[in-house]
């Protein structure tokens, strides 16, 4: 059983920063993966996404620049690291799975996604 475990998540001034990671257990070759948000009230989207190598990523226009997603294989684990937050940013974050086989075109996609960490939330007060 595929699981996925998110950390990292609390409380930032606008303007601030914060790290978030994802354990993946439970598949025994490295896939691609993601992160979405969901705000209240708003559906899920995409914030960005990295190839199982990690060697290509993928990002929203909203977060490019400010967001970077990078993975340690060794350590199973996929990290979001969020600079420069604004209070738009607030949210819950969740790490997501994709399904193979992987095309670049639909990585913004919620159906493109097969498992999904518990989320955590992210508030930036400004």
């Amino acid at each position: 059983q595929v699981q996925l475990v998110e950390s990292g998540g609390g409380l930032v001034q606008a303007g601030g920063s914060v790290r978030l990671s994802c354990g993946a257990s439970g598949r025994t070759s490295t896939y691609p993966m993601g992160w979405f948000r969901q705000a209240p009230g708003k559906e899920r989207e995409f914030v960005a996404a990295i190839t199982a190598s990690g060697g290509n990523t993928f990002y929203s226009d909203s977060v490019k620049g400010r967001f970077t997603i990078s993975r340690d294989l060794a350590k199973k684990t996929v990290y979001l690291q969020l600079d420069s937050l604004k209070p738009e940013d607030t949210a819950v974050y969740y790490c997501a799975s994709y399904r193979l086989p992987f095309t670049i075109n639909r990585y913004a996609e919620t159906a493109a996604v097969d498992y999904w960490g518990q989320g955590t939330q992210v508030t930036v007060s400004s």
